[in-house]
């Protein structure tokens, strides 16, 4: 039964995850329940982002990396996806767009929280 219950589990996460496009995936780093990119790199909100709304571009988007969303990408739950002014799109975190940080340079890396007191880790519930 156990068996069962821990397969159906697996396969609800990853359909969760297929609709996603496998974009991002949730991970635990020491206790906490983080999101990172598909590769397991750490993904980060800007304070200066509106609600559906990036203001990050430029330089900004160089050092910060926007999670792209690919074109037909479905939202969910907690996930939604924002237009950006060059018209790609991008992911968001309950309606905050999420970006990668360009300092982190393999998996578990969290370099980029509190920088300049308007970047944060993206906490899973």
């Amino acid at each position: 039964m156990k068996t069962t219950t821990a397969a159906l589990a697996a396969l609800l996460l990853s359909t969760t995850a297929s609709f996603a496009a496998e974009a991002w995936k949730e991970a635990d780093v020491g206790g906490t329940k983080i999101y990172t990119d598909a590769k397991g790199m750490t993904l980060y909100t800007y304070d200066k982002d509106e609600k559906g709304k990036t203001n990050c571009y430029d330089k900004c988007a160089t050092n910060w990396p926007p999670l792209k969303a690919k074109a037909g990408a479905k939202a969910g739950d907690e996930w939604s996806v924002v237009d950006r002014t060059d018209g790609t799109k991008m992911w968001a975190y309950d309606g905050k767009p999420v970006y990668t940080f360009i300092k982190d340079k393999k998996a578990g890396d969290m370099s980029g929280d509190g920088v300049a007191g308007v970047w944060h880790i993206v906490k899973a519930d």
